[in-house]
């Protein structure tokens, strides 16, 4: 009996085509990555928007036991933080309220780089803040700006620490840290604006205060 012949041939991949192959994969995975990291993102922005909220309700509450004055307008000696908050202390700020805040964790933004978190009211320092101190925002001012995301620049130069007076005319903007040219801002009446850098400049137009003193920590 004579064995069966096939026309059949096993044939190697060539070199080219394992390229291709290989070169589909990559751009499978690239894309997967992508779509991973801004899965990721997300939550962590929405955590931000999150931690802005429980800054809001422990400022009403911190206000309500206080002859509804935000600290900015108590004094040190009565418990507040007026005195050295105009001079752009952030710190005191949150300390007087931190039975209210429960954690200093909340004051640190998830996509803020530039600051570490503290799980220590003792030991808080501007470096683990993300947010600053509107030192005008009162409730009878419903849209001054309270408190909100810290990375400005103007003109092109991020801030600095300390003390920082803008008009409305103030070319301001957020920087590219963070949330890429867009951050959250939190007004005098608890309520949380995500804001671009058209919104920022008219937020500002919106508080009807001449001069916007900002704590920057």
């Amino acid at each position: 009996m004579k064995p069966r012949s096939s026309n059949q041939t096993n044939r190697a991949l060539t070199l080219v085509e394992v390229l291709v192959v290989v070169a589909i994969l990559v751009v499978i995975a690239a894309m997967f990555l992508s779509t991973l990291a801004k899965a990721k993102r997300k939550p962590s922005r929405i955590g931000c928007v999150n931690k802005l909220k429980e800054i809001g309700v422990a400022y009403r509450v911190w206000e309500g036991d206080n002859g509804d004055k935000y600290p900015m307008f108590v004094s040190v000696t009565n418990g507040g933080a007026m005195e050295l908050a105009a001079t752009g202390n952030v710190v005191l700020c949150f300390q007087v309220m931190s039975n209210e805040l429960s954690t200093p964790q909340l004051l640190h933004c998830p996509e803020d780089m530039a600051h570490i978190e503290t799980n220590s009211f003792a030991v808080l320092a501007s470096s683990n803040i993300s947010y600053f101190v509107g030192l005008d925002a009162r409730e009878t001012d419903p849209q001054a700006l309270l408190s909100g995301d810290d990375n400005f620049e103007i003109g092109g130069v991020p801030i600095k620490s300390g003390l920082l007076e803008i008009s409305s005319n103030t070319p301001i903007a957020w920087s590219a840290a963070r949330h890429k040219w867009v951050g959250n801002v939190l007004l005098a009446d608890g309520s949380i604006q995500m804001a671009n850098n058209p919104v920022l400049t008219n937020a500002l137009h919106q508080t009807g205060l001449a001069t916007n003193r900002l704590a920057i920590p």
